[in-house]
């Protein structure tokens, strides 16, 4: 059975740092691009970063760029999403996938279930 878990979530300070991470079992991650995206309250779910399958290339959506990076651990089978600078706005859901293509943020294969993230302002 595939299993995408995140972890790291939690409560933070504008301005604050958190480090989320995606775990698979029964799955090997570096055969896939990973993605994280986000749904905010009342929002629909929108992309926030990926990472190819060797982790040479990376893309983020403009509201994160230069706060937030996305690396893969490879030995860990694990991706995870270092967030710095973290605004009120940036509250929301969090969730890794598995995708078929790091440009095609539509080409997700398998999904996570999820982390909350809460910034406090």
């Amino acid at each position: 059975q595939v299993q995408l878990v995140e972890s790291g979530g939690g409560l933070v300070q504008a301005g604050g740092s958190l480090r989320l991470s995606c775990t698979a079992s029964g799955l090997t991650l570096s055969n896939y691009a990973m993605g994280w995206f986000r749904q905010a309250p009342g929002k629909e779910r929108e992309f926030v970063a990926s990472i190819n399958r060797s982790g040479s290339s990376t893309y983020y959506v403009d509201l994160v760029k230069g706060r937030f990076t996305i690396s893969r651990a490879y030995v860990q089978n694990t991706v995870n999403l270092q967030m710095n600078s973290l605004k009120s706005d940036d509250t929301a859901v969090y969730y890794c996938a598995a995708l078929r293509s790091y440009t095609d943020y539509e080409s997700v294969v398998y999904w996570g279930q999820g982390t909350q993230v809460t910034v406090s302002s």
